[in-house]
């Protein structure tokens, strides 16, 4: 296959951009095969569509609720293909809580997870000796005006689904019964308002970079952000000014950190590929424990297999990310994933941005968002 090059769209983050560069400058040294990286915006990455991408690049970096869509469009090629068994095999033993089963939709598996993430707590180890372990200690520190928290659409809903989680009645993700319990929908939407109220306004419109690069330079006064998916960018040394650690979700139930919205990315082949074998190869390679506990992750990214969560020196490099988040990705909660699931996130989103600055009670909010769901099974 040598000679091939291959077109990738990754996001951009050094994160998501960097890891892909570099293991593919690996790969043509190995197989003579190019592999050449554009990257989008993390808003473009949650919401633009695949289909798109899937017409203009080989290999595409996607995130797994858009299975349902990309599916019922055709514009993927499935990965579980025959004489690739025992790489399948090994990759699905790999998984980091339900990383790869998150990629798999009626009976396929559709990418594989190169980069596992979820929502976790951020902190600053030069201002706190430990971090916040419950929902009442956040709330202290938020009082205190150091606290930030990323409510920028989809993250707003992202923190509704950890809280219904953690308390444990995690959000429905099948059309026959309601998305979110009455009862604990009003008290998670009641604690992200509460929360709200205490840190700046302008979380509303903050992402997690946004609220990360705050925690992170020079002279901030931001300790902890305790909802917020994992970047273990920010705990690299000179990565900022302030190194950012990352631990165990803080606690609202009595369960310990579970229920958190599983995050990541996985890395996915387009069905228009005209060298779909040359990226399937690809695909299987960045994504097994070598190159994931090695090259990926030494090139600033976050591995999406056990192998590169259980490294020693990479935990070392980070301020121990991996180990003292892994509790919460393996008791992560899987989002919904159906055609019609990325138009709902977005609008629930929304919804609960309007409850979350006004007064209205939140079990109106919760009515509608119960409604949203319905209709968005096409």
């Amino acid at each position: 296959m040598s000679g091939i090059t291959l077109k990738g769209m990754t996001w951009s983050h050094p994160r998501g951009y960097d890891p892909m560069v570099a293991c593919s400058e690996d790969w043509l040294e190995r197989t003579g095969v190019r592999v050449e990286w554009d990257k989008r915006s993390l808003q473009d990455f949650e919401s633009f569509p695949v289909e798109e991408l899937a017409r203009r690049y080989d290999l595409i970096v996607i995130d797994h609720p858009h299975v349902g869509q990309i599916t019922a469009e055709n514009c993927l090629a499935p990965l579980d293909v025959a004489g690739r068994e025992a790489g399948f095999s090994a990759l699905a033993k790999g998984s980091v809580g339900k990383s790869f089963p998150s990629y798999n939709w009626q009976g396929r598996q559709w990418a594989f997870p190169i980069d596992a993430a979820t929502q976790v707590l951020a902190f600053r180890p030069d201002r706190l000796a430990a971090p916040p372990t419950t929902w009442a200690e956040v709330l202290d520190l938020a009082k205190a005006g150091e606290v930030l928290l990323p409510l920028r659409p989809p993250h707003s809903l992202m923190c509704l689904f950890s809280l219904c989680g953690n308390l444990g009645r995690p959000c429905s993700v099948e059309r026959d019964r309601p998305f979110v319990d009455a009862e604990t929908g009003v008290q998670a939407i009641e604690m992200i308002r509460e929360l709200a109220a205490l840190v700046e306004p302008a979380c509303i419109g903050m992402d997690p970079i946004v609220v990360l690069d705050r925690m992170g330079e020079a002279g901030s006064p931001y300790t902890v952000s305790p909802l917020i998916y994992g970047y273990v960018s920010y705990s690299l040394q000179d990565f900022r000014a302030n190194r950012v650690a990352f631990a165990d979700m803080p606690v609202a139930g009595a369960g310990g950190p579970v229920g958190s919205a599983l995050g990541g990315t996985g890395i996915a082949v387009s069905a228009f590929s005209e060298n779909r074998e040359a990226a399937i190869d690809f695909a299987y390679w960045i994504a097994g424990g070598a190159v994931q506990a090695d090259r990926y992750w030494r090139s600033g990214g976050q591995p999406g297999h056990a192998a590169g969560w259980e490294d020693e020196a990479a935990n070392a490099a980070t301020l121990g990310f991996y180990r003292n988040t892994r509790n919460t990705l393996e008791g992560a909660w899987l989002r919904p994933r159906h055609d019609g699931y990325m138009p709902f996130q977005e609008a629930a989103s929304q919804r609960i941005n309007q409850a979350l600055t006004s007064q209205e009670p939140a079990a109106k909010a919760v009515a509608d968002l119960n409604n949203l769901f319905v209709k968005s099974f096409r």
